[in-house]
């Protein structure tokens, strides 16, 4: 390929990184946009170089490593809002081999399921919904990547991901730094803090997460009895 021809792909890959963000949370225009970015997907965020999976999977290992007894082989993990399962091959990378995944998109899930490394992938799964195909208590490390974002989720997703990681567990989650500033995702880990929810374990700031943007990593551990408070969602 040549040096122009590179900058055009480049460029290409911007601009759809960029539109992503003006979607509205909305379901059906979120689900119609990354079917038809499924094929390119992996090559534009590699072209942005893309370290948020590299950096949610290697906080979710040292959060396991100091905190989670047993083998790593043995922690159930939950990658929600997969995509093409990047974060999912970053962990088995690491040793985790028990991975579950979803997405709203069933062509960014059956990506996901060509990686081989989770378990199962269920696709047409909303965030912003109630997640009700997922029991409470279910994973002992939730990772999010990629899905806070602008146009995506709501920061009170948090909450229901809280819900389906056990007591004791982590979520782990990127926001891109556009994302944090301009919602209340700081005012929600407050928020569930106050409630008895989750504690704040490790927040990195301004990391690495593309080349046109940096963004903050959240380990967030849920209390004891935050299940019980999160039931309903």
């Amino acid at each position: 390929m040549s040096t122009l021809d590179q900058e055009t792909a480049l460029e290409q890959a911007r601009k759809r990184i960029k539109d992503s963000h003006f979607l509205d949370s909305d379901a059906s225009r979120l689900a119609h946009f990354y079917r038809r970015w499924a094929t390119s997907y992996d090559v534009d965020v590699g072209r942005q170089g893309y370290y948020g999976p590299m950096v949610v999977a290697e906080l979710a290992a040292t959060m396991q490593t100091a905190y989670l007894a047993g083998e790593r082989a043995a922690i159930a993990i939950l990658d929600a809002g997969c995509g093409t399962g990047l974060v999912g091959m970053e962990m088995e990378s690491l040793g985790f081999r028990l991975i579950d995944g979803f997405d709203l998109s069933e062509e960014m899930a059956e990506k996901a399921r060509q990686t081989r490394v989770y378990r199962r992938v269920q696709a047409d799964v909303d965030l912003n919904g109630p997640l009700s195909e997922y029991s409470s208590a279910s994973y002992d490390i939730t990772v999010c990547c990629g899905v806070f974002a602008p146009g995506h989720v709501r920061p009170d997703v948090l909450r229901k991901l809280a819900r389906v990681t056990r007591p004791n567990g982590f979520v782990i989650a990127s926001t891109r730094k556009s994302y944090a500033e301009a919602t209340c995702f700081e005012d929600e880990v407050r928020r569930l803090q106050h409630s008895g929810i989750l504690v704040l374990a490790q927040c990195l700031n301004d990391g690495r997460y593309t080349a046109d943007e940096d963004a903050h990593y959240w380990a967030l551990r849920v209390v004891t009895n935050a299940n019980a408070q999160t039931e309903r969602l």
